[in-house]
């Protein structure tokens, strides 16, 4: 009886292995896409980090974090200390890839060594690349910040000796922009794992700064993070609250709050860290600073718009909802998305039309056109997102493309609504495609998850005039459908004109302001000279009829103490430029962005910041070790969102693939019958 089994068995091994043969035959024939696809290079991609057989070297030199913030109105000025300790026995370089506000305008860095205080200057990216090298290699403590997105930077500290304690201090400045009389403060603490993409396709990129090492999931870094926020308002604020940490608030006085993290014994900086507050009287405070520098002055004016007012009169919609059901959506982000769906598909009207797409390695179409927003209907597309588990890659472009040209319907107001945590490494390239659609609707971002891509899910919107979301989880994601609700029901303010009347302004950001569709401010950034008088004019048209403000210029609104505009305004404009450098492609705008950053002492992405100690304290820096900063899973992120050898749901080509073997396991197992009988 056991000799029986165990041929039984080798036959079926013999049956599996023959129709997996013959279904890797017949595949290329069918999906002509695996006869040329190559295996990923497991080196430009994510992978988890191991530990190092060498006790001498430590690999986790980067022993905490420091954020220290003080919000004085509008602006928010931040100085983050990364400690970085030896405590191995030798030499190493590290290596730190971290993320950055989306809005920050990164204007300063200093590197502490024991007691010296290095200051670290601007150069254009090559030449500082090249001046950290040969100082790594004299055996010099050098540290190089460098941008590798607008919201990715990258730092490198050379000759890290053993008991060594260096302290890097980067300094930046952001505006804080309301949204319907709620502002937010957000300080992104762990990049997520960047999908690379197939070799030869248009997703793959060759930068070294994707394939960066990350802990299994669930499990926390041993960085130490810390956030001291003091909050400084004109008129006081309320609901000061934090959906990501636990925090403690004191009151220092009417106008100041302090704001720190509760220490639960546990390094936090698994997920992004947001504070919201409202001013009292949940006012926006409109009105118009000035600065007055050496050699220019600057100006920014925050105008509050109109109130939305309901409109009756809505033209029909149709809505093509693309939706990522990649690895890195396993899970929570994916749970979380369904919950979404099922608020934005069931705010549809009885007049509107929708599509969804889903997409992973692959992309597939709810129908071949749009359909009627009929509950049936959009049962059978929650029952087709319910089936998704997550699992494959992130081929956004190819859907992006396939959902822009899907033929519109002329009496329609059609608008997409991308769904997608934003791990991907094609940002440039998804903007320029959105722009160049911008002829057929709108495009409005939902990004899930506790530390998402904000650069793309902000880019995207920005470059389909529409608005991002951000949905931490599933209760945040019916507040975020209503918003979404409201907002395209009515659009806030239209066909925006500004200019100045009595003030000799110049170099206005941006040159033409955007329709804003929700109750935020209109921002105008610029430059001024001579006397301080006039009025700044805003006219527009809201969804009651025309709209006109004015602001007033006064000479005691000219103060010396506003320096940040200096920072904000060429943060603006280096933005403007790289949208357009987006665009146009073949860094087009080089020189112009990296004038800016070197005249107004900002990283971009041609600039970089570089501190050099002249004191040659390694004698043997050829016998240094290198060493990649480990960083933790974004909350909620699975295993499956990292290395190329992490199983996941099989794609659409590999469930035929599965499919044909059984075939021909069939068709074996019946010719072995019909020889048997």
């Amino acid at each position: 009886m056991l000799q029986t089994i165990k041929t039984s068995a080798r036959r079926l091994r013999v049956r599996l292995a023959r129709g997996l043969a013959f279904a890797a035959l017949l595949l290329p024939a069918i999906h002509p896409v695996y006869a040329a696809q190559a295996p990923a290079d497991k080196s430009e991609s994510p992978y988890f980090a191991v530990n190092s057989s060498d006790p001498s070297v430590d690999r986790l030199p980067l022993k905490s974090t420091k954020v220290d913030v003080r919000i004085l109105g509008v602006i928010a000025d931040v100085t983050v200390t990364q400690q970085y300790r030896n405590e191995g026995t030798a030499a190493l370089e590290a290596r730190y890839v971290f993320p950055g506000s989306t809005r920050a305008a990164v204007y300063g860095m200093n590197v502490r060594l024991g007691d010296r205080l290095l200051t670290a200057k601007i150069k254009e990216k090559q030449q500082a690349k090249v001046e950290y090298e040969k100082a790594k290699s004299e055996g010099k403590t050098a540290a190089l910040l460098e941008q590798e997105r607008e919201n990715v930077f990258q730092m490198n500290v050379a000759n890290i000796m053993p008991g060594d304690d260096v302290r890097v201090e980067l300094h930046y400045t952001e505006l804080m922009v309301p949204t319907e009389g709620r502002y937010q403060f957000v300080f992104p603490t762990v990049v997520g794992p960047r999908y690379n993409g197939k070799a030869g396709s248009e997703s793959s990129k060759a930068e070294k700064w994707i394939s960066s090492p990350f802990l299994h999931q669930g499990e926390l870094s041993g960085t130490r993070f810390d956030m001291n926020l003091k909050l400084v308002t004109p008129t006081g604020v309320q609901d000061i609250e934090s959906p990501t940490h636990k925090i403690e608030l004191r009151k220092e006085n009417e106008q100041e709050t302090r704001v720190e993290l509760t220490n639960t014994g546990r390094n936090e900086n698994n997920r992004d860290f947001i504070l919201n507050y409202r001013l009292a009287g949940e006012r926006i405070a409109s009105g118009l600073m000035l600065s007055r520098g050496e050699s220019e002055n600057f100006f920014l004016a925050m105008v509050e718009p109109p109130k939305a007012v309901a409109n009756a009169m809505i033209v029909p919609r149709e809505y093509i909802f693309v939706v990522d059901v990649s690895g890195s959506m396993h899970g929570f982000p994916l749970d979380t998305t369904k919950a979404l769906m099922d608020k934005l598909l069931g705010s549809l009207r009885a007049s509107d039309t929708f599509n969804l797409m889903t997409f992973s390695g692959g992309n597939v179409l709810l129908a071949p056109k749009s359909l009627p927003a009929t509950r049936a209907n959009i049962d059978l597309a929650l029952r087709t997102l319910g089936k998704e588990q997550g699992g494959g890659g992130t081929e956004l472009l190819p859907a992006l493309r396939r959902a822009l040209s899907l033929e519109a319907d002329q009496e329609r107001s059609r608008s997409f609504v991308v769904v997608t945590d934003g791990y991907v490494s094609v940002e440039r390239e998804a903007f320029e495609l959105i722009r160049k659609n911008l002829d057929r609707a709108n495009l409005f971002s939902f990004g899930i998850g506790s530390s998402i891509n904000r650069q793309l899910m902000e880019g995207m919107a920005r470059a389909g005039q529409g608005e991002p979301f951000i949905i931490l989880n599933q209760e945040s994601a019916a507040v975020e459908a209503e918003r979404f609700r409201k907002m395209i029901d009515s659009p806030v303010l239209t066909h925006i004109k500004a200019h100045f009347e009595g003030l000799d302004a110049y170099d206005i950001e941006p040159l033409s302001v955007p329709d804003v569709f929700a109750a935020r401010p209109v921002i105008v950034f610029g430059k001024w000279r001579g006397a301080a008088k006039g009025k700044l004019v805003l006219d527009g048209q809201s969804a009651s009829g025309p709209y006109h403000a004015e602001l007033e210029v006064k000479p005691e609104l000219a103060s010396k103490d506003n320096t940040a505009l200096r920072y904000l305004w060429a943060r603006h404009r280096i933005a403007a430029l790289s949208d357009q450098e987006s665009l146009e492609g073949g860094g087009s705008y080089r020189d112009a962005i990296l004038k800016l950053g070197l005249d107004y002492n900002l990283l971009t992405q041609y600039t970089s910041f570089i501190a050099v100690d002249q004191v040659v304290r390694n004698p043997k820096p050829g016998e240094a070790a290198s060493v990649d900063q480990p960083s933790p899973l974004p909350e909620g992120v699975s295993d499956l969102a990292v290395g190329v050898e992490v199983p996941s749901t099989p794609e659409p080509e590999t469930w035929a693939m599965l499919l044909i073997a059984a075939l021909g396991m069939g068709w074996l197992w019946k010719r072995q019958r019909v020889a048997a009988n």
